[in-house]
């Protein structure tokens, strides 16, 4: 009976090794599938911006009441998701130009996406600023630009994006993309003004995530 109770002892002890084993083997392969997706929602390839377009329909300057610009652009934006195996979600995108560092237009909002791997989106808002008051050194540097026959304006985008890496889904993250428009003419005009702008080149935008 002693021999037995021995050999039973011994076949309890091995079979809970074994589930021991199995269930370290187990948790090791759920960590590393836990690790996998943290690494691709926290650390996926943030999507490319492009300014494609941008068409200056209104630029007035008045001094009359200590500054105030009005300004109309329309302007052209395509994203690209580089990613393989993560979607985008854009909930909330937020489009306005600004110059020197101060908006000019009230922010456009475009339509929620969502953006599959490789896909890429095109945007065209219009941007209008009517009568924003405007410092009399930005106004002078304005005036200064036109004359010279170019302007430098600044396409920015504030948004909220999630990440999708099959069935799971992120939280959100800041979206914040800076385009430079780069608009010139023939010759200088003089005084600022939209006539004879031309949209130069299609340019990359900065992007942070």
């Amino acid at each position: 009976m002693g021999k037995d109770c021995g050999k039973h002892g011994d076949d309890d002890f091995r079979q809970g090794c074994r589930r021991f084993i199995t269930i370290l083997v187990v948790l090791a392969i759920l960590v590393g599938i836990i690790a996998l997706i943290v690494y691709l929602v926290l650390r996926p390839t943030h999507p490319r911006f492009y300014l494609q377009d941008a068409t200056l329909r209104q630029l007035d300057l008045s001094n009359s009441t200590g500054g105030v610009l009005s300004t109309t652009i329309q302007v052209t934006v395509a994203s690209r998701n580089p990613n393989d195996r993560v979607g985008v979600y854009y909930d909330r995108l937020d489009v306005y130009a600004s110059y020197k560092y101060q908006q000019i237009t009230v922010a456009a909002s475009l339509p929620p996406v969502y953006q599959g791997h490789g896909d890429v989106d095109v945007w065209s808002p219009v941007l209008a600023g009517p009568n924003v008051p405007f410092a009399p050194y930005l106004a002078d540097a304005i005036s200064q630009d036109c004359q010279a026959g170019y302007l430098i304006l600044q396409v920015k985008i504030d948004g909220r994006i999630r990440w999708k890496v099959g069935s799971w889904i992120s939280g959100h993250y800041h979206l914040f993309v800076t385009c430079p428009a780069f608009l010139v003419t023939a010759g200088g005009n003089g005084s600022p003004g939209a006539s004879g702008f031309r949209f130069q080149t299609t340019t990359y935008c900065h992007v942070e995530v």
